[in-house]
C-alpha cells in the first residue's frame, strides 16, 4: 500500500508513522532520512543536496524529487511505502504523480491527521529545556516536579524561541496554508483519508488502520 502521511506540527505524525509501518510492514520514508542516506552513500544527488544544506539553503525540487525517485525504486518499497514530509508543495505533488507513473505505481491514500489549532498550540508551546543538562520537559505531558527546576540536576528550565507562542503561531499559519493547498490537490483525486487527531493515541491509530484497510475516506 502506497501512503502519504500528513499533519500539522504537533499532530502526532511521528508516533502514528511508527505504528502504521509496524502494522502494514512497509518502510517509513521521511525527507530527512532520505537526504541523510543519500549523502552517506555519496550518490551524485546526495552530494548535490549536501552542497545546498552546507550553505543553509533549501534543497531544490529537482534534487529532492530525484532522491525520492531513487528511494522509492529500492526493493523494500516493492510492497508499499509511507511517505512523510514529502510532498510539501503542489509542484512536488505533481512531480510525485509523474514519478510514480514512471515506476508503475499508484498512490492509494493520503492520511491527514486533523487536530484543532488551539490543541496544536497547547502541545507545541509546553516544552521546556534544562540550561545545564539539556533534559526536556512538557508542562502538560511531562512536567518537572518543581516548576522551572530540572528533576535531574536542579538546573534552570527555559523555553526555546522555537517553542514560544508567537513563533509557533507563525509556523502553524505557514504550514496550514501549504497543507490546505496539498489537501485540495489530493481531495480532487478522492484519496484523502481524514482522521480525528484529537482522540487518544491508540484511537487515532485504530481509525487510520480501519479507514485505509476498508477504503473509507
Amino acid at each position: 500500500m502506497n501512503i502519504i502521511l500528513m499533519g500539522l506540527p504537533g499532530a502526532g505524525k511521528g508516533t502514528q508513522a511508527t505504528r502504521i509501518i509496524e502494522e502494514m510492514n512497509i518502510p517509513h520514508i521521511s525527507t530527512g532520512d532520505m537526504f541523510r542516506a543519500a549523502v552517506q552513500e555519496g550518490t551524485p544527488l546526495g552530494l548535490e543536496a549536501k552542497s545546498y544544506m552546507d550553505q543553509g539553503q533549501l534543497v531544490p525540487d529537482h534534487v529532492t524529487i530525484g532522491i525520492v525517485k531513487d528511494r522509492l525504486a529500492k526493493e523494500d518499497c516493492s510492497s508499499g511505502f509511507l511517505l512523510d514530509g514529502f510532498p510539501r508543495t503542489v509542484p512536488q505533488a505533481e512531480a510525485l504523480d509523474q514519478l510514480l507513473t514512471e515506476l508503475g505505481r499508484e498512490l492509494e491514500h493520503v492520511v491527514y491527521i486533523d487536530v484543532k489549532e488551539e490543541e496544536l498550540m497547547r502541545r507545541l508551546t509546553g516544552r521546556y529545556i534544562c540550561r545545564s543538562c539539556g533534559a526536556s520537559y512538557h508542562e502538560l505531558f511531562a512536567p518537572a516536579k518543581v516548576a522551572g527546576v530540572c528533576d535531574r540536576c536542579g538546573g534552570e528550565l527555559y523555553q526555546r524561541e522555537d517553542d514560544k507562542a508567537e513563533t509557533v503561531a507563525n509556523r502553524l499559519k505557514v504550514n496550514m496554508k501549504q497543507t490546505q493547498l496539498l489537501l485540495d490537490y489530493y481531495q480532487s483525486a478522492g484519496i484523502v483519508v481524514r482522521v480525528d487527531g484529537m482522540q487518544e493515541i491508540d484511537e487515532v491509530t485504530d481509525e487510520i488502520l480501519t479507514k485505509i484497510r476498508d477504503g473509507k475516506l
